[in-house]
């Protein structure tokens, strides 16, 4: 047995806006599933997959909740060109481009719903 995947599972109170964000601010193409029986949206870009969800209450972003931490980590070796191109399109930048203390190279956005998404990758 073998684990292939993972999808970020992302609540929203405006599942609508928050696909347009993701597909004019950081270039996912989208995929709707409204009608079904849990209504649904599915985002992908590159190998990346992210599902909106339509949430019935407030979505509370995991630094909130817990302190800190990220609500998405994703994995990219063109950190310096993504960051470029997301801030020309006006996305918020949170951190920028820098080296951690457990030896990643990432960026931070902060997303229409207020998530913080990291984009790195561990320096060789």
């Amino acid at each position: 047995m073998s684990i292939i995947g993972l999808s970020c599972i992302f609540p929203t109170l405006d599942i609508k806006q928050t696909e347009t964000f993701y597909v004019t601010k950081l270039g996912f193409q989208s995929v709707e599933y409204l009608e079904c029986k849990e209504p649904h949206i599915c985002l992908y870009k590159d190998k990346i997959e992210i599902i909106l969800l339509q949430a019935s209450k407030e979505v509370i972003p995991n630094r909130e909740l817990y302190g800190y931490g990220y609500d998405a980590y994703l994995y990219t070796d063109k950190q310096i060109e993504l960051e470029k191109e997301l801030s020309e399109k006006g996305v918020k930048m949170i951190k920028s481009l820098n080296i951690t203390d457990y030896q990643n190279r990432e960026f931070v956005i902060e997303d229409i719903d207020g998530r913080w998404i990291a984009f790195g990758l561990k320096e060789k």
